[in-house]
């Protein structure tokens, strides 16, 4: 499995491993029941840390996308239209109060923040 990561980006790695996996997920492009690629394979391939890929996977398994089977390997788990938009949303609320957590103690107006993700909705089309 091909996932491009960014060292030098802010995310940290298990966070672009995770979002890249559930992106796929979401996608279909991995199927449910299928085998994610075993944590060692994985950072093996990804030239990461065992801890790297295991924490990766245990936020896919936080989120309900995938399923850890002991002994067996992690599992694409499949997806209900309206438990994947609750837990989303549970996702970007949380952001956003850390992000208006963040910018009420730099003094950040809130119409300075609402521009910013603004400029980040249209960044994302």
């Amino acid at each position: 499995m091909h996932i491009q990561l960014d060292p030098s980006a802010p995310e940290p790695l298990f966070e672009q491993i995770r979002v890249r996996l559930a992106e796929a997920i979401l996608r279909g492009d991995l199927a449910p029941g299928e085998a994610l690629p075993s944590i060692r394979v994985l950072a093996r391939d990804l030239r990461v840390s065992v801890i790297t890929t295991t924490r990766a996977y245990n936020e896919l398994v936080a989120d309900g996308l995938a399923d850890a089977v002991r002994g067996k390997g992690v599992f694409v788990r499949a997806q209900a239209e309206d438990e994947l938009r609750e837990r989303a949303l549970e996702r970007i609320d949380a952001a956003f109060a850390d992000a208006a957590r963040t910018a009420r103690t730099a003094g950040i107006p809130s119409p300075e923040l609402r521009d910013r993700l603004a400029r980040a909705l249209e960044e994302e089309r």
